[in-house]
């Protein structure tokens, strides 16, 4: 089986063929450091994080790159309003980043780089654009002539009269009157009063946003990488400007494979500050009852990558009920192995055999563009049957499977899940929250005990019910004993 990945430029499914035999090199546009991350960014993430673990997993040796946007006039706004500066702002918000995607257990990119470390290669660039009269300087200011290059539109499949360069607000109104051409875009902007600048052939200024990610591509991963991967609203203008300002330098496609997941609204609505349905990451996950970062995993991969994802409580409890499941399958070999006879080093064991058709229905929803709604299905599949195999072990005392397919089974989901980045947590934690630890639960089935050899049934009654809101299942065994599970 081969993998087929959705490529935006070609607008259809393509066969994945890698530049190199089994080499990946993958870019990332990262995030804009003035802010914390929101539930775009966390769905944006986990996608690429989903995917380049696949990749991994399916033989590639991955090289993920990915890029700060650390000089722009987004941070340089946040500084004057909390009156610090554009290295501080960046440098706090950079930091903010990696606390957020640690929670969601998203992989530390290979190589982090950042605009302002890349200036030298921004300016070489640059000056090439200009050599070869895709690019001309004005009053210090630097900007590519659109109309130039030939294949401009060609990803965001716009033509050039439906354009207006300066969308995403990162272009300045004031530049259209010394620009030749409406739609032509800075390169290089010239020094304004109490902003950072660095010297250049054309006076002291900064980069544009654009030639920032094209000079950081060429510079961590060479003139053609196999995929560049972001938001879909980053797809115009800021990767067809990045193709026009790379492929006319070189002469070489930027990227085999474009990629990029779609947006998320909030109930059916554009998620933004304005409408006041903004929400981060963290404001999510430290919310009263806010969900398990597993369960906001497998939120983002129960819908396919490229559609919209809608935000809605419901949805999201939906989620954290879906993880539920699969987290107590994930647990199966840690609450039963005293049972079922395994032994700790056998319960870490990566080595088994797994089962052959749930490795196999996984790989093929993946295998067809990174298909994760088809592999978390699989998954849940396995989670159910152990759920299942849990229960009579809980009520029946074993299991009506062996213990050797019993086992294959929990290794399969335990290590198909973490190709999807899903990971157990301890099945106490989640229920610590509720109040119920271990202890107080044995304590609360001692009063029940004494209770009943009281025939005071009413108090027994109301203790099991207690329990029962806890999520707390007792079972009344031969002998005046009482076992419970979670």
């Amino acid at each position: 089986m081969t993998v087929v990945i959705y490529n935006t430029l070609s607008r259809q499914k393509e066969v994945f063929n890698t530049l190199l035999p089994n080499q990946v090199k993958m870019y990332c546009c990262g995030v804009t450091v003035y802010d914390y991350c929101h539930l775009g960014h966390a769905r944006s993430y986990i996608v690429w994080d989903t995917i380049r673990r696949y990749l991994s997993w399916r033989g590639y040796e991955v090289h993920y790159v990915q890029n700060f946007t650390d000089i722009d006039d987004k941070i340089l706004n946040r500084a004057r309003q909390e009156n610090s500066s554009m290295a501080a702002i960046a440098q706090a918000y950079t930091a903010a980043y990696f606390e957020d995607m640690a929670r969601l257990n998203i992989l530390e990119a290979d190589e982090y780089t950042y605009a302002t470390h890349t200036i030298d290669g921004i300016q070489r660039l640059i000056h090439e654009l200009e050599q070869k009269g895709y690019a001309y300087s004005t009053q210090g200011d630097v900007y590519y002539s659109v109309r130039k290059f030939e294949g401009y539109g060609k990803l965001s499949g716009r033509k050039l009269e439906d354009m207006r360069a300066g969308e995403s607000g990162r272009t300045d109104e004031n530049q259209t009157q010394i620009k030749q051409d409406p739609f032509d875009f800075a390169l290089w902007k010239s020094a304004k009063p109490d902003e950072p600048s660095w010297p250049s052939p054309w006076g002291p200024g900064r980069p544009g946003w654009h030639i920032e990610c094209s000079a950081m591509v060429r510079d961590r991963l060479g003139e053609t990488i196999d995929i560049h991967v972001g938001g879909a609203d980053l797809q115009f203008p800021h990767h067809e400007n990045e193709i026009a300002q790379s492929e006319a330098a070189t002469g070489r496609p930027l990227a085999t494979y474009w990629m990029h997941n779609g947006m998320v609204n909030v109930a059916g609505t554009k998620m933004s500050k304005s409408l006041g349905n903004f929400t981060t990451i963290r404001g999510l996950l430290d919310a009263p009852n806010g969900p398990d970062p597993m369960a906001v995993r497998m939120f983002v991969m129960q819908s396919q990558y490229r559609m919209p994802l809608d935000f809605t409580e419901t949805a999201i409890a939906a989620a954290a009920k879906g993880w539920a499941t699969l987290n107590e399958g994930l647990n199966f070999g840690v609450q039963h192995a005293a049972t079922l006879g395994w032994t700790p080093k056998a319960q870490m064991s990566t080595d088994c055999t797994l089962d052959e058709s749930a490795v196999s229905q996984f790989q093929a929803s993946m295998d067809d563009d990174f298909n994760t709604p088809g592999a978390v299905a699989v998954l849940f599949k396995l989670a159910k049957e152990l759920q299942r195999q849990g229960n009579l072990i809980v009520h029946a005392g074993q299991p009506d499977a062996d213990s050797a397919s019993l086992y294959r089974q929990w290794q399969t989901l335990v290590q198909l899940a973490h190709v999807l980045g899903l990971e157990a947590q301890p099945l106490a934690s989640a229920t610590s929250a509720n109040g119920m630890n271990n202890a107080e639960i044995e304590a609360l089935i001692e009063q029940r005990t004494a209770a009943k050899k009281a025939k005071n049934y009413a108090e027994s009654d109301r203790i099991r019910e207690h329990l029962s809101t806890q999520g707390i299942t007792l079972i009344d065994k031969p002998g005046g004993q009482t076992a419970w599970h979670r």
